[in-house]
């Protein structure tokens, strides 16, 4: 711009209009605005410290894999009442899903440090009190759902180590690691198996590709039976080279999956893996545990071995008791446990001695059941995968599904 100083007055005119309009001479600050930042919800540390429940502040926990119904179910997809039915339920899944995601960094961090010359008791203290921290425990409302089974070879599932025992993990072994945990009773209960030695390879991918194609078959008014029969197929199409000898991929005849229930691990009904069995159907809104082992074995479970896996009976009422120290653990029970399964590591951590006469007398009574390990012949191996799924009214969820399997 340009200003015309003819005269002096004109001059003082023209500096003063310099003044307020030089961009230089405009020294207002003006005060910058800061933006404020939203805090980032915190990162998980390693080992695992921080409660999920802190890593998702907003409640909204991640979804597990979601599968499409078949056929004649797929209707269900779009149904605005079914739509509706589901968002009734959630916080159901809420609960669910943050169990669900408490088990993938649970087991994400154990497979980092799983390793041959481990002891047993170090393994299942490390894990359980992992959960612990990441579940943030709270009584009945929030921890383990059931002691970790880390069965070994030919034991096919409900071993954990009773105090004292000094088992180490070989290189040569062939583990089950299956763990529970739940919030407000509901259960998310996912197993996987360890082994380091390679030529176990086809023996795990047997269980694993079983148990997605019973995944694949489950849904709503489908048989048992069917879901069985196709798992069978699966599993026993696998061959697994042994020091030399192969063996045919067998399904465990007497094992099997099952529904599952708050605060009820098995809640009625069983999905078979082999042909055969229940012709029951599914039904909208129930939770399973997908679950197959393949042996090398017989295919069939005997119990064997000390027993280390109790839990109380669902159903059971009022019963009488006459020794004063099965009372008192009942009620240590009832305030820990539940109709939670539990193991006696848990009971000896809680301050309990002296008890195994007590305990046998509740299992005498009927109150509790015992749950021994569960074993094919000596010398053989067994693998084993599982999922928890939830048959929604629009669709299925493998809640339990990780980045791993």
């Amino acid at each position: 711009m340009f200003i015309d100083c003819s005269s002096k007055d004109d001059f003082k005119l023209s500096k003063t209009m310099l003044v307020k309009i030089h961009p230089k001479s405009a020294k207002k600050k003006k005060k910058k605005s800061k933006s404020k930042k939203k805090k980032q919800p915190p990162q998980q540390t390693d080992p695992p410290t921080i409660p999920v429940s802190e890593l998702f502040p907003s409640g909204e926990f991640p979804e597990g894999e979601i599968q499409q119904y078949k056929d004649d179910n797929l209707w269900r997809t779009t149904s605005e009442e079914k739509r509706e039915l589901e968002r009734l339920e959630k916080p159901i899944y809420d609960s669910v899903r943050q169990a669900a995601e408490v088990h993938r960094q649970v087991r994400k961090y154990m497979k980092g440090i799983i390793k041959p010359g481990m002891p047993m008791t170090e393994l299942c203290e490390t894990l359980e009190n992992t959960v612990r921290k990441l579940i943030s425990e709270n009584g009945l409302e929030a921890g383990i759902a059931f002691p970790t089974g880390c069965s070994l070879n030919w034991v096919a599932a409900h071993w954990t180590p009773n105090s004292g025992d000094t088992t180490v993990l070989q290189y040569d072994d062939v583990m089950k690691l299956d763990f529970g945990t739940h919030i407000n009773g509901r259960i998310v209960d996912c197993a996987f198996t360890v082994a380091f030695n390679p030529m176990f390879n086809p023996l795990l991918e047997a269980s694993r590709e079983a148990t997605n194609t019973g995944i694949k078959e489950s849904g709503i008014d489908v048989r048992l039976c069917d879901v069985g029969a196709a798992i069978q197929e699966v599993m026993e199409s696998y061959e697994v080279e042994i020091n030399g000898k192969v063996f045919q991929v067998k399904s465990i005849r007497n094992l099997n999956g099952h529904s599952i229930g708050p605060y009820q691990i098995h809640a009625g009904k069983s999905v078979p893996i082999v042909k055969g069995g229940e012709q029951t159907k599914m039904e909208e809104g129930e939770f399973y545990a997908i679950e197959t082992f393949g042996s090398t074995g017989k295919g069939y479970v005997r119990e064997d071995l000390e027993c280390s896996h109790y839990m109380k009976n669902f159903d059971v009422g009022h019963m009488p008791l006459r020794l004063p120290r099965a009372k008192q653990l009942l009620a240590t029970i009832n305030k820990n446990f539940s109709t939670l399964a539990f193991c006696r590591r848990y009971l000896d951590r809680l301050g309990e001695t002296k008890y195994l006469m007590a305990l046998k007398n509740l299992c005498d009574a009927g109150i509790v059941q015992t749950y021994p390990p569960l074993c094919d012949v000596k010398g053989s191996y067994v693998s084993q995968f599982e999922h928890t799924i939830l048959l929604r009214p629009t669709c299925k969820e493998v809640v339990s599904r990780g980045d791993d399997y």
